[in-house]
């Protein structure tokens, strides 16, 4: 079975012929240089950019899809996320119901206990810090209950401890009929949950696989144009510029 597949998907001056498959059960991370296309490609998995090629989500064109039945299926996490309006964040969580034009209680309740922000609930979402938007933002995905969640950069500038926090949650989302792509800088925090790997180069698939395949010195030192040294058996892995 396959989560979602791409099949030759291009967007001019981003992406060229990107072609890869994920099963369920499997976090993807999407790795390199600024650039590279990392958020080209998830916009264009979420049928968000207009691209050529073949996008199949469990075997469905991607582009036979309502729109609101593509948001029921997959939950996009932008890379910046914030409020026009002063709303409570249990507010912002429901939102992530509109797709399935409901307001499940219980499902928004199990979100805001996944991300551990139920103690929040009350609170605006302007006044909280930027660790705790971050978790309110993916509670409303989850709240969507998605097969598939594509993140982007969802730890960046967050401290140590919020991105163990939204990298557990994400990583507790998958199982046997879901799955996670997240576009994300930080190798050696990646390589502690991701269970494969697309490196990008020039909006082209530089290397795919396992980490032992994708996290090598070469592979990454091609793709970010410096010396890299990797070490995947320390615990936790090093992934360094030399």
């Amino acid at each position: 079975m396959v989560l979602i597949e791409a099949r030759g998907l291009t967007l001019p001056h981003r992406l060229a012929a990107i072609s890869f498959a994920l099963p369920p059960g499997e976090m993807l991370g999407v790795i390199g240089p600024n650039g590279a296309g990392k958020s080209s490609l998830l916009q264009s998995l979420a049928g968000l950019l207009p691209s050529e090629g073949d996008i199949r989500l469990a075997g469905i064109p991607l582009r036979t899809l309502a729109s609101h039945d593509r948001a029921c299926k997959i939950g996009y996490l932008p890379q910046f996320c914030n409020s026009a309006w002063e709303l409570a964040v249990e507010e912002i969580v429901a939102l992530g119901r509109l797709p399935w034009r409901d307001r499940n209680a219980a499902v928004i309740r199990e979100a805001m206990r996944e991300t551990g922000i139920e103690a929040l609930a009350k609170k605006q979402i302007n006044r909280l810090s930027g660790g705790e938007q971050a978790r309110v933002w993916l509670a409303r995905v989850l709240a969507g209950a998605p097969s598939l969640i594509l993140a982007d950069e969802p730890v960046a500038s967050l401290d140590l401890y919020y991105q163990a926090k939204i990298m557990d949650t994400l990583r507790q989302h998958v199982n046997g009929t879901r799955g996670v792509i997240l576009a994300i800088h930080d190798l050696a925090l990646a390589a502690r949950y991701c269970d494969r790997f697309c490196l990008l180069k020039q909006g082209r698939i530089h290397a795919f696989g396992p980490p032992e395949v994708v996290l090598t010195e070469t592979a990454l030192s091609e793709a970010f144009g410096v010396p890299i040294h990797v070490d995947l058996a320390h615990s936790p892995p090093i992934i360094l510029p030399t």
